[in-house]
This record gives structure tokens, C-alpha cells and sequence, in this order.
């Protein structure tokens, strides 16, 4: 027996909610934000205070949107992205929220430290990029990401990987090593 959520959902799917509007909005709300933010369009003036052209920000992100919707390859690439995105998102959290669990509870809350965040953020931008490799996929429906692990396998063999691997391990080691250490910043009372 269906439920009447999943009916509900079943039929979302068939007015072209998640391939059509959903990324549309999707679309169409961040190119608008960025635009708005870098302020590509130039400012109007009013009263003295400078606002983005919001009216020339819409336009051009509806029509961005419109594209993007018109093309079913990037209205699927849209879609497996923004999926596994949430997936990575998920992970960070749990993450958080398991780490948090480890520390002791304070006044101010919990928050990682600097070198957490560098971590942390180096491991969201390579699962971002993997991501992205992994949606794109040329005319014979591969991703970028399996032609070039078919390439590695065919072209490199174990004793190159070792070599870049301990390659890599030393020149880790002698930056870790030789580098300066920072002065911790103190943090602010509120």
C-alpha cells in the first residue's frame, strides 16, 4: 500500500517538480545571490546609499536558470550534485556533532580548532571536486571521474604510485618539521 505522502511525492515528480522547478529555483537563487554580492551590474544610488541593480540581477540569473532547465544533461548534473552534496553535509555534521560530544561542555559552545577547520575544509573541497567529477559524464555516459581512474590503472603501476606516495610523505615531513610555528590567538569575551 502506498502512502499518501509518497503518492503526493510520486506526483510532484510527475508535474516536473524535481527535474524542472526545483532545480530552477536552485539555479536562479544562486547565480542572483552572487550577483548581488559581487555587483557585477554596477549600483543604482538612493538617498546616498548604493544598492546592487537588483532588477538586472533577476533578469540575468532567471535567464541563467531558464538555460540550465532547458538541458536535461545539466538538469541531471544539478541533481546528482546537490544530492551528494547533502550526503557530504551530513557527513561534516555527524562529524561535529560526534566530536562535540567528546569535548567538554563550555560556556561559549563548541567549536573546532584552526586546524580543524583547515582540515576539514581541504576534505569538503576535494569531496566537492570528486563530486563534481563523478556527474559530469561525456557522450558514452562516463563520468570524469571513472575515465581517469581507467586512465591511472592503465597508464600507472604500483611502483609509480609508490614513488609519489613517498614523495609526498617527505615533503610533508620536512614542511611539518621546518615550519613556523603560529602564536595561538586569544579568544574574545563577550
Amino acid at each position: 500500500m502506498v502512502s499518501t505522502f509518497r503518492g503526493t511525492l510520486e506526483f510532484f515528480g510527475e508535474l516536473g517538480i524535481y527535474d524542472v522547478v526545483l532545480p530552477f529555483l536552485l539555479v536562479f537563487t544562486i547565480v542572483y545571490a552572487i550577483l548581488e554580492k559581487t555587483r557585477v551590474f554596477g549600483v543604482d544610488e538612493l538617498n546616498g546609499k548604493k544598492f546592487p541593480k537588483k532588477n538586472l540581477n533577476a533578469m540575468a540569473a532567471f535567464v541563467m536558470a531558464f538555460f540550465v532547465v532547458a538541458s536535461s544533461q545539466l538538469v541531471a548534473v544539478v541533481t546528482e550534485v546537490s544530492a551528494n552534496m547533502v550526503i557530504l553535509l551530513l557527513v561534516g555534521i555527524f562529524f561535529t556533532i560526534l566530536v562535540g560530544a567528546l569535548y567538554q561542555d563550555k560556556e561559549e559552545g563548541f567549536e573546532l580548532e584552526d586546524g580543524w577547520k583547515v582540515t576539514l575544509s581541504v576534505i569538503s573541497f576535494i569531496g566537492i571536486l570528486l563530486i563534481f567529477l563523478n556527474a559530469i559524464k561525456n557522450s558514452a555516459g562516463e563520468s570524469w571521474w571513472q575515465l581517469f581512474i581507467d586512465w591511472m590503472a592503465a597508464n600507472w603501476n604500483a611502483e609509480v604510485l609508490g614513488s609519489i606516495l613517498l614523495v609526498g610523505i617527505a615533503v610533508g615531513l620536512i614542511w611539518f618539521v621546518t615550519r613556523t610555528p603560529s602564536e595561538k590567538k586569544p579568544k574574545k569575551v563577550d
